[in-house]
């Protein structure tokens, strides 16, 4: 078969690899680690590149998941929630998983550790499907639900990571989702370029959170190099514009990864961190502090599912 599925339990933990190997594209999972894609890698002429910053070892994955949280699952909730605190339906919540400077951040699934549920190999494919299954036992969030990830790995060097949510509670409950993966393609960001459609961008008050005023922007239309910039912003994807919707580009390589992402991930949040050897590119369900701001955000009534999708392409010029 030309695809496969390994796992490899070493590093202190199992690594999951959906591989081509007529292209040598490697996709590696880590169920464990709150179904982090810890790597997406393809050789060329003898040499492999990940394209993903991720951990070394189940360690390094310890000590630094709640300061970069690279490739993070963002569920229930995405980026930052004010003062950790949401109302819904006449309750006051307060979230105590995980605050930087007195704001719940990236959810409570990012170190959950989620169970295989089905691995496939087709002619053109290869799949695996993980789930979590939230009791509603983190305070400030009691409402049970299933968190289904699935991670396709196709013939060309291309991987659809798809997030399916299936409420179990009684009630509606609010949700947006979205992801935290760090991008490199080798040296620093500084060198590489960028380029993306944007209807707006969101205005963000001093806490980084969005004033809910949408600014018009055309800085990223055409590709230009990021340099020295600063990046912590927020966008509306336009999605009347043709696929990819993103694209990040070393030009020195002639490498690239693209982003697809389905209309169900309208946001894109991008942060360069202070080391500038990689960036983060999130597709997002909703804005930062959409359980207050309401943009964006989800009810999802019971026993009903909501799915988003995202397809990351490698291409070599």
């Amino acid at each position: 078969m030309r695809f496969t599925i390994t796992h490899h339990t070493e590093h202190g933990w199992n690594e999951v690899r959906l591989t081509d190997t007529l292209r040598g594209t490697i996709a590696s999972v880590i169920p464990s680690a709150g179904a982090l894609l810890n790597g997406f890698s393809v050789e060329r002429f003898g040499i492999r590149t990940n394209i993903i910053d991720g951990f070394r070892d189940a360690d390094d994955w310890r000590a630094r998941i709640e300061t970069g949280f690279q490739s993070a699952k963002l569920s229930p909730f995405v980026c930052r929630l004010r003062d950790s605190t949401y109302q819904w339906q006449e309750e006051t919540y307060r979230v105590e998983k995980f605050s930087l400077n007195g704001s719940a951040i990236h959810g409570i699934l990012y170190d959950a550790s989620f169970e295989t549920i089905e691995e496939k190999i087709q002619a053109d494919h290869a799949e695996l499907e993980l789930r979590y299954t939230y009791t509603g036992d983190i305070f400030g969030y009691p409402f049970p639900y299933d968190c289904y990830i699935r991670y396709r790995l196709l013939s060309d060097d291309s991987l659809i990571v798809t997030t399916a949510i299936h409420n179990r509670s009684e009630i509606p409950i609010p949700v947006a989702d979205g992801w935290h993966p760090y991008f490199t393609l080798g040296g620093a960001v500084d060198d590489l370029t960028l380029q993306f459609h944007a209807k707006g961008q969101m205005e963000y008050d001093t806490t980084m959170l969005p004033t809910g005023r949408i600014l018009d922007t055309d800085e990223w239309s055409s590709t230009r190099r990021i340099g020295d910039k600063q990046v912590d912003d927020g966008f509306l994807l336009d999605f009347g514009y043709a696929q990819p919707l993103c694209t990040l580009s070393n030009p020195e390589t002639g490498m690239a990864v693209s982003f697809h992402p389905e209309p169900s991930y309208p946001y894109l949040q991008l942060y360069i961190p202070p080391h500038r050897r990689s960036i983060a590119i999130e597709n997002l369900s909703a804005a930062p502090d959409a359980f207050n701001n309401g943009m964006g955000l989800i009810a999802l009534e019971p026993d009903h599912t909501r799915t988003f999708s995202v397809r990351y392409a490698i291409a070599m010029s």
